[in-house]
């Protein structure tokens, strides 16, 4: 948990010293109270005392704790701003360095459990840094000088004390080993509960379709259940524990006026007064020793889940993207918007089988290559290996003539314009969208997003909305039609201008019409870059340059339309069971 907390800057350190040094003087303010008391009580059985004596006193009371007050007002303030800065920083380390995961990384931890590390673990931590630097500071610091204070009195009473911080030590320890491995698994099943409801969320139209609205209630309840049991668990447990504290501390109390009432009983006429002072004085330090007691419990209270929550922030952090940046910035002097692939082979990792095996090809400048395949024969994995969402197993890809593991991928991502399978837009407008896309997004001109949207044949329906361009998208472009994101999809890669245009099986949520026009579109205004397109439908790649056809990973064709026709039967398979002979011909 500790290393965690080297992510504090310096300004938040100074101002956790500052803290520190104000909890001090807190202390000893405190502990002045139960000096100017005892002074009170001698000045009150004391014949001749002067009144004026006694308010000073007070007054010197009163002042100790407004100090006291004020001071403690003021660690707070600190503490919440140390907090709230920490948690910021570390809100943006996580997210920067998930930003620079590969999809390895993002399905090791899977997304649930980064957006709960990245809220609910950070919450843990901050929390135990507000009551952290309040009484896990203050706390030793107080029983420390209250012992100090007491050491010279009786012995009767310090042994009663002890013992009662032995009582208290002993049901805490019990307490927390029967809660810890409970607060140890209270972060999995937060996860566990992000999962089912972000699952349900996401997938809201089909359990709606599939009236699967119990299954996923019973889904939800099981995973609910269990964390609010094991919630329970610790929360009785630990409630548990106060109840004993009051009881020790009110027979503590019990005790040392029962001690005392023996000793004043026992003692002689003039030592009476300097023992009724000095029980007054042991019972208020005594108090403060188990009231330090009491707020290092409720600190190890909170310290196992918030040690849990920094682990699980650590292991994000430690964790080492498996994509690197190479050292090259730029490809000069090379023949841009090549792509080769040479003997690549690919698998998952933790799979056992390859979905790529011994793939070669090259895409020149200005060629559209499809590729087509049965569900499953690798055409996804194929193309999202270009921009190294994931880095081959075996072989090369080669960008503009260079290996893609040599590029930076800030560079390398420069070079293509991507079109997912799934279309993806943000929270924002049309235009912020289509933008999204461009390699300078700062200074993108309104023509180009318009030119973009021609091409991808969205001005129909993005000029029949009522701020046209400026039109609002919800997150995750809830708003839109399926056709009408992909749409978007497509003229934000186009909007990018780049040599290379990839297209994953982004046509099929088109009609035909408008699935030819587009790739019309595409032929003339991107007639120098190199069109990768995945596709399930032959009328999408019929024109397309070359044609590759994949089966289990392997290229089992590769030519044109009219040639694997004639020569692949796979791509005739394929062919003839979605048109006729009359409609290929």
């Amino acid at each position: 948990m500790l290393k965690v907390f080297k992510n504090f800057t310096l300004k938040e350190s100074m101002l956790a010293l500052l803290s520190v040094l104000l909890i001090i003087f807190q202390v000893w303010l405190d502990l002045k109270l139960p000096d100017y008391m005892s002074e009170i009580t001698l000045l009150v059985q004391t014949q001749g005392s002067q009144m004026s004596d006694i308010y000073a006193a007070g007054g010197m009371m009163l002042l100790c704790a407004f100090g006291s007050l004020l001071t403690a007002i003021l660690v707070a303030v600190i503490a919440a701003k140390i907090s709230t800065n920490f948690g910021a920083n570390l809100r943006e380390k996580l997210f920067g360095k998930v930003l620079d995961f590969s999809l390895e990384e993002i399905s090791t931890f899977s997304t649930s459990s980064l957006i709960t590390r990245s809220t609910n673990d950070i919450t843990q931590v901050q929390m135990l840094i507000i009551m952290g630097l309040q009484a896990l500071v203050k706390a030793p610091i107080l029983a420390f000088m209250a012992v100090t204070k007491i050491m010279d009195k009786s012995w009767q009473w310090s042994l009663a004390t002890g013992i009662a911080v032995i009582i208290l030590l002993v049901v805490v320890i019990t307490a927390l080993l029967l809660a810890l491995p409970k607060f140890k698994s209270l972060q999995k099943l937060t996860d566990n509960l992000t999962h089912v409801t972000r699952e349900n969320l996401t997938g809201l139209r089909v359990v709606r379709a599939y009236n699967a609205e119990d299954y996923q209630e019973n889904k939800f309840g099981v995973v609910n259940d269990i964390l609010t049991a094991t919630h329970l668990f610790t929360s009785r447990t630990m409630a548990f524990i106060m109840p004993i504290i009051q009881l020790i501390m009110s027979g503590l109390s019990l005790a040392i006026y029962w001690i005392g009432a023996i000793l004043i009983n026992q003692a002689g006429v003039l030592d009476r007064i300097t023992l009724f002072s000095d029980m007054i004085v042991f019972s208020s330090y005594a108090m403060q020793i188990v009231m330090a007691f009491m707020m290092l419990i409720m600190i190890f209270i909170m310290v196992p889940r918030a040690a849990v929550s920094a682990q699980r922030i650590q292991e994000v952090l430690d964790t080492e993207p498996t994509i690197l940046d190479g050292s090259l910035s730029d490809a000069v002097n090379a023949e841009v918007g090549t792509v080769e692939f040479k003997n690549v082979t690919f698998k998952y990792p933790d799979a056992q089988t390859a979905v790529l095996e011994d793939v070669s090809f090259i895409a020149k400048p200005g060629e559209t290559v499809a590729f087509i395949g049965a569900t499953g024969s690798g055409k996804s994995t194929l193309v999202n290996l270009i921009p190294r969402f994931y880095d081959v197993t075996s072989g090369e890809i080669l960008v503009n003539g260079i290996d893609v593991r040599q590029y930076s991928q800030e560079n390398l991502h420069d070079y293509i314009g991507y079109a997912s399978q799934k279309a993806s837009l943000f929270e924002g407008s049309i235009k912020s969208n289509v933008a999204y896309g461009h390699n300078n997004r700062a200074r993108v001109l309104d023509s180009d997003i318009v030119e973009a949207i021609e091409v991808a044949q969205a001005s129909e329906f993005v000029e029949k909305l009522e701020d046209t361009y400026n039109a609002p998208v919800t997150a995750g472009g809830t708003n839109l039609s399926g056709g009408q994101k992909q749409r978007v999809s497509i003229a934000r890669a186009i909007a990018r201008q780049a040599e290379i245009l990839i297209f994953d099986d982004t046509f099929s949520a088109l009609d035909y019409r408008t699935d030819r026009q587009l790739r019309q579109a595409l032929r003339e205004e991107a007639a120098d870059a190199t069109k990768l397109i995945v596709a399930q439908r032959i009328g999408t790649i019929k024109d397309a340059d070359r044609i590759i056809v994949l089966e289990e990973g392997r290229i089992v064709g590769n030519g044109r339309h009219e040639e694997l026709m004639a020569n692949c039967q796979v791509y005739q398979e394929i062919a003839y069971s979605q048109l006729s002979k009359e409609e290929l011909a």
